[in-house]
């Protein structure tokens, strides 16, 4: 009898195991999500690409319609390196944008801005806003005459995010074509094979178009061929160099092709490469310098991307929905796998990425340095230090620009831009120049990424970005005002996180005067393991730093049932009337990211902010967010012990939380897509599973109510 109990109990357990404990079959995983398009979709564009350089296609799984897809996901060709800029004949510079403001801080400070008058100043803020901006590299698409999307029948385009390859089968006039399109994981190189049975030659087409220099498209002005031009440079057997020239920047694209064809010029910046037969095998590589060298196979990229791309999903972390009964979880796991694939190959480069990644232009295609943690703080989350390194040691390399912008507003340290390009050259802003959030995301992230190395990588991590982590809290320190009436440090001068505030106005947000708190406490932890001792100034700013300032709620929006005794956190400790004002209800609710993206502090009342994170939920004007916004939401509520809160955040239904079939946050039909947003959620999820640091509980961000059986490998906790 013991025997058969043991027995009993044994299978028991196993069989508990099997449900729980059993690894996640990753490929499974991956490859129940891959987005499948059968119709011409215009916001269903898929890409591929490695995180420096990314191909976006139409339902062809080539770019045939760009004009078509102009309006939807555009069908991008970018690279970081790949930037232009219009000549500057009236010789504007970058000074005749500085304002000169005072803020109170003892000091007068310059700030690169925009100007409404008529003049050079206004002159040469539109300038240094539109320029650099980035290109579109040209469009690959299949060329056969007066092919127009409504022929397009019987599509089945699908992305294989387990080997990243698209492979496209459709009907065209009568003929069928099968299409498959990959990019090599480390250069910027795409490849395909496209077969028919039509009686016609396979043909495709490489287009180029001029830049816009516009704040949100495709970069693709198609009427502007005098602008620029494609000259073949070397054509042998197989293999044909052409020059780009657009004004003062040249790059070269390297064709290779595998079986008999022609190449040769059908218009100004229009090329088509015809095969003698029904089968067509090339590789393009985009390059920045000249190159004469054959490029690599299709086979050889496609095999490389395959390997690159199981090794990705294999060795970071998974999560795993399926166990799940919510209906709702099958939606989740989609979008936690697409965010995945898609902040891989867009937002992982050595630059920091734009809010649009390199599928189009936004904001002339510069990046927002406050945005960077949106983008890249899930990578040490999910197990993908390396590629947040990779994109750190921009900072380094902008150094004297960050310098020069704190030295000329009167600072110590370095002051990290916010809107920019490779160069690090601050672009001028209204709004950006005077946001400050963007500051300690360095210390925020470099930290992320110590958590996960070896000892011998953190002592490497500690000499390398040590004095940049000093020098951004030395700014920090000294950007706080001393307030000796009240023995305390206020923030002021500054445009917070949630944007309707005015600089002039406005102090003491709360989001920003928890990230102080933080960023400072982390920067000394810095200093001491690298055996240094703390710096005074900053534990005395830390320490007396303001707490977030409450007040009255109000009869707000929705939320009638508050009295006006109850506690609220405020927009910012000037502006009282918070939850009477609807500019103040609007945008981001900031104030919630003080305990969620960061860790509770003495500086917040835990009371308090679950009352204000209650009148949030149904008080706010949610139809002025941003796709970050759920996230952070999401991570106050597990925070705060509310699970069900946190799932419902992730899943509400607006516009602005809206995923595509290919994984894309869309926002409006300037913004189709939002990447922070994917970013957010990748973050999000890590900590509702992982949880933070002294929380012992497994899965705190789902409910446990028996629907929520997340499984997952590999995440990390957060601080």
């Amino acid at each position: 009898m013991n025997i058969l109990r043991r027995l009993f109990f044994c299978i028991v357990v196993l069989a508990t195991l099997g449900v729980h404990s059993a690894p996640i079959d990753r490929r499974a995983l991956v490859e129940r999500n891959n987005p499948v398009v059968t119709t011409v979709d215009t916001l269903a564009s898929l890409s591929v690409g490695n995180g420096h350089f990314a191909f976006t296609t139409d339902v062809t799984g080539l770019q045939t319609f760009p004009e078509y897809y102009h309006n939807g996901v555009p069908l991008g060709t970018q690279s970081e390196w790949g930037w232009h800029s219009f000549d500057n004949p009236q010789k504007l510079r970058i000074e005749e944008t500085y304002k000169l403001e005072d803020f109170g801080h003892g000091h007068r400070e310059l700030y690169a801005t925009e100007f409404k008058e008529p003049g050079r100043a206004r002159d040469a803020a539109n300038w240094y806003r539109s320029n650099p901006h980035r290109m579109h590299l040209g469009c690959i698409g299949l060329e056969s005459e007066g092919l127009m999307p409504k022929d397009i029948m019987d599509a089945k385009q699908k992305l294989d995010m387990w080997n990243g390859i698209i492979t496209a089968d459709f009907k065209a006039k009568g003929s069928k074509y099968s299409v498959k399109t990959v990019c090599h994981p480390e250069k910027d190189i795409i490849a395909g094979k496209v077969t028919t049975d039509s009686k016609k030659n396979v043909t495709i087409n490489l287009r180029f178009a001029y830049p816009t220099g516009k704040h949100s498209d495709d970069a693709c002005d198609w009427q502007q061929n005098d602008k620029h031009k494609t000259e073949l440079v070397s054509m042998t057997e197989g293999h044909a160099v052409l020059k780009r020239t657009l004004d003062k920047t040249i790059y070269y694209v390297s064709l290779t092709w595998e079986e008999k064809a022609e190449l040769k010029e059908k218009a100004p910046n229009y090329w088509i490469l015809e095969a003698c037969g029904q089968q067509l095998t090339y590789s393009c590589e985009f390059m920045s310098e000249e190159k004469n060298e054959a490029i690599e196979t299709f086979a050889s990229v496609a095999k490389k991307s395959a390997d690159k791309w199981r090794k990705f999903w294999s060795e970071g972390a998974a999560v795993d929905f399926s166990l799940c009964k919510d209906k709702r979880a099958r939606e989740l796991e989609r979008r936690v796998v697409l965010s995945q694939y898609l902040l891989a190959i867009q937002c992982c480069g050595n630059i920091p990425p734009q809010e649009t990644g390199l599928t189009y232009n936004s904001w002339f295609g510069k990046f927002h340095m406050e945005m960077i943690w949106w983008h890249q703080s899930w990578l040490p989350l999910w197990g993908h230090e390396e590629l947040l390194e990779r994109t750190l040691r921009w900072y380094e390399s902008v150094e004297p620009k960050a310098r020069e912008i704190a030295m000329r507003q009167g600072f110590k340290g370095v002051r990290w831009m916010k809107m920019t390009d490779p160069s690090g050259e601050e672009a001028p802003s209204k709004v950006g120049s005077y946001l400050i959030w963007q500051q300690p995301h360095l210390i925020y992230l470099a930290e992320l990424v110590y958590r996960n190395l070896s000892t011998e990588g953190q002592k490497k991590m500690l000499q390398r970005y040590g004095r940049l982590i000093d020098e951004t809290a030395d700014f920090m320190a000294d950007m706080a005002t001393y307030d000796k009436e009240h023995n305390r440090y206020i923030l002021k001068g500054i445009i917070p996180a949630q944007e309707t505030l005015k600089a002039a106005v406005t102090y003491n947000p709360p989001f920003e005067l928890a990230y102080w708190y933080y960023g400072l406490q982390t920067a000394q932890q810095w200093r001491e393991r690298r055996g240094l001792e703390r710096k005074e100034k900053w534990d005395d700013v830390a320490e007396k730093l303001s707490p977030l300032a409450a007040g009255e709620s109000g009869v707000g929006k929705g939320n009638e049932e508050y009295s006006k005794s109850q506690k609220l956190y405020l927009a910012a400790e000037s502006a009282p009337d918070t939850y009477s004002t609807l500019a103040l209800i609007s945008d981001h609710p900031a104030v919630l990211g003080a305990v969620g993206i960061l860790p509770k502090s003495r500086l917040v009342d835990d009371n308090i902010m679950k009352q204000t994170s209650d009148w949030i939920w149904t008080g706010w004007n949610w139809n002025k967010t941003w796709g970050w916004d759920y996230p952070m939401v999401a991570m106050n509520a597990a925070r705060l012990g509310e699970p069900s809160k946190a799932v419902d955040a992730l899943l509400m239904d607006k516009r602005t939380n809206t995923y595509l079939k290919n994984g894309h946050n869309y926002q409006d039909g300037r913004l189709r897509c939002y990447l922070p947003g994917n970013g957010g959620l990748l973050t999000a999820i890590a900590l509702m599973c992982a949880g933070w640091d002294g929380c012992t509980e497994t899965n705190p961000g789902f409910p446990k109510d028996g629907k929520w059986n997340v499984r997952w490998e590999g995440l990390k906790k957060m601080p």
